[in-house]
């Protein structure tokens, strides 16, 4: 279905002035050149650059880049951390019409180097740390032409196979600082990122630079950045734009923290930069920020993070971090919601202010577990399983369907894919919820049995498939259930074949060179039967009931 566009009277304004993410970084550099961009270091020391000599670089590695032969439309690939040469990246490839193809060091190598082949990327940005798995992908990757090694060491002190292979600041040094940028379509892809995937092969979204350019104005509004803000990138920036706050503190021109690489345990470098650089804006998931808070507590830290915005997504923030971070700290958690597809924020959880006067202290707590409100800008509606909108009552369930200027109309290079979008244009999330009388979001269950785990997707169906190829197997179950740390992690249940025996090791050892680490199941209980409902069908709801306190308890013993 093809909504009809009005046209009213011409207007006067610029309106063939391209929307692109060039011009953000333009900006800051002209207005808030001296801002600081503090960036870590491998070693785990800080150095800082501001806009203005960011920029430089961005221009010289958009001059390197065109010297290597890359064109309006090509992909180019990036494996790194959140570094200074990876922020330099997001601005460089797309400023040359060319896509930057993000890539998700957490997916296993086939599937990284399936999505390699299937953007057709041609160059490949890689840290020095990760080229032993940029050589593990190599062999299947034939449409990559060359290799730039990120590294602050020379070359000829880096020992790799990888060919051709060219090293990032040499590249730059030799290039110059005056780019002739191209003025870029705003509908021309700005970055793609591919999802991790529910059944099969991950998704290519592909973000226009409209849309990212969107994206950054709603998203710096509903956070309220202003240039006083500092803003530390914990999401990966491999990761769907780390969540748009590249974009929007650039926006904005405010003060940047990049991290670098680092662990969920390796909570004191980045409590130690927030309260060194006055960190006022940071992303993460609750996986990250339980361990910061605990980090604090253990310590007896008084940071005054009075003034600091904490947006939490890819799990519900437990309201135990939530307010134990504003009783140590004064920091605001924001509950945040999104996806791949959504570039990702769809709703920001704020408290509206006519209800800080209606509801008691308690009550506004409760109310900071729902999604949130949506983004100006975002159309949210929930569609019953015949496809009628539900009401906004915060009792009736449907499916949660989005569309938008930010949002993805469909897929690249999968036809097979019209059921993840509505007719009249909006896309499926596969998540269920309501909607409340304020306009609150909340999600309430998934429509399929997806695992979600520190942010993560984990197919259920391709671990069941993977167990029941092992010739020891007869049958197979693979749950999703409550962990106390993860969200969620897969329980694997499992019926041998009569006369045969089987470890928990050999099976992980059987799912190890197709699924990454994260992705395993804990747990592996070998049980007579596997539930199932009266058509044949494993019975999932039944599975999750019976083992949801495993991982909580310690219980679950087949």
């Amino acid at each position: 279905m093809t909504r009809q566009i009005v046209r009213g009277h011409p207007s006067t304004m610029g309106d063939d002035y391209q929307l692109n993410t060039t011009t953000l970084i333009r900006h800051a550099a002209r207005t808030h050149g001296d801002q600081q961009i503090v960036y870590r270091l491998p070693d785990g020391g800080w150095e800082r650059y501001g806009y203005a000599d960011c920029y430089e670089r961005v221009c010289r590695a958009a001059d390197a880049l065109r010297a290597l032969g890359v064109s309006p439309g090509d992909r180019v690939g990036v494996l790194d951390w959140n570094g200074r040469r990876h922020f330099e990246l997001y601005w460089a490839i797309p400023g040359l019409a060319a896509v930057m193809l993000q890539m998700n060091l957490r997916l296993a190598a086939e599937d990284i180097a399936w999505v390699v082949g299937h953007s057709g990327a041609s160059l490949i940005a890689v840290d020095e740390s990760l080229l032993p798995l940029a050589e593990s992908i190599a062999s299947r990757v034939s449409g990559v032409k060359g290799w730039i090694v990120l590294t602050d060491r020379p070359l000829d002190r880096i020992e790799t196979t990888l060919r051709p292979v060219h090293h990032y600041e040499d590249l730059l040094a030799a290039a110059t600082p005056v780019a002739d940028w191209p003025v870029v379509d705003e509908r021309s892809a700005y970055s793609a990122c591919y999802t991790t995937g529910t059944t099969g092969r991950p998704k290519g979204v592909y973000y226009s630079h409209r849309a990212i350019y969107l994206h950054a104005m709603a998203e710096a509004a509903a956070l309220g950045m202003t240039l006083d803000d500092c803003t530390m990138l914990i999401t990966p920036m491999f990761h769907a734009q780390c969540w748009g706050l590249p974009q929007a503190a650039t926006l904005t021109g405010g003060k940047l923290v990049l991290p670098g690489r680092y662990v969920a345990e390796d909570t004191g470098p980045l409590i130690t930069a927030m309260m060194d650089e006055g960190v006022t804006i940071a992303n993460g998931a609750p996986v990250i920020f339980q361990p910061m808070l605990d980090h604090i507590r253990a310590h007896g830290l008084r940071p005054d993070f009075s003034r600091t915005r904490l947006l939490a997504g890819s799990a519900e923030p437990p309201l135990t971090l939530m307010r134990g971070f504003h009783e140590a700290t004064g920091a605001d958690v924001i509950h945040g919601y999104g996806a791949t597809e959504t570039t990702p924020l769809i709703a920001v959880n704020r408290w509206k202010r006519s209800l800080k006067s209606d509801l008691d202290p308690e009550e506004l707590w409760d109310l900071r577990r729902k999604q949130g409100l949506p983004l100006t800008g975002v159309d949210v509606v929930l569609r019953d399983q015949d496809g009628r909108d539900q009401p906004h009552d915060g009792v009736s369930v449907g499916e949660v369907c989005v569309r938008g200027p930010w949002i993805t109309a469909r897929y690249h290079d999968l036809p097979d894919s019209d059921d993840r979008f509505t007719a009249d244009g909006y896309w499926r999330s596969g998540d269920a919820g309501t909607i409340d009388e304020h306009g609150y979001l909340k999600l309430t269950d998934r429509m399929k049995d997806v695992i979600k785990s520190g942010g993560e997707w984990i197919s259920s169906i391709d671990l069941e498939n993977a167990i029941v190829a092992h010739p020891a197997v007869a049958e197979a179950a693979v749950v999703g259930v409550p962990h106390p740390r993860w969200q969620e992690r897969p329980v694997a249940l499992v019926v041998t074949e009569p006369g045969r025996t089987l470890s928990e090791q050999e099976v992980r050892d059987h799912l190890a060179p197709r699924f990454a680490s994260w992705q395993l199941p804990e747990s592996v209980l070998f049980v007579e039967e596997i539930a199932r409902t009266s058509v044949g069908k494993i019975d999932k709801r039944r599975l999750r009931a019976q083992y949801r306190d495993h991982y909580i308890s310690g219980s679950g013993d087949a």
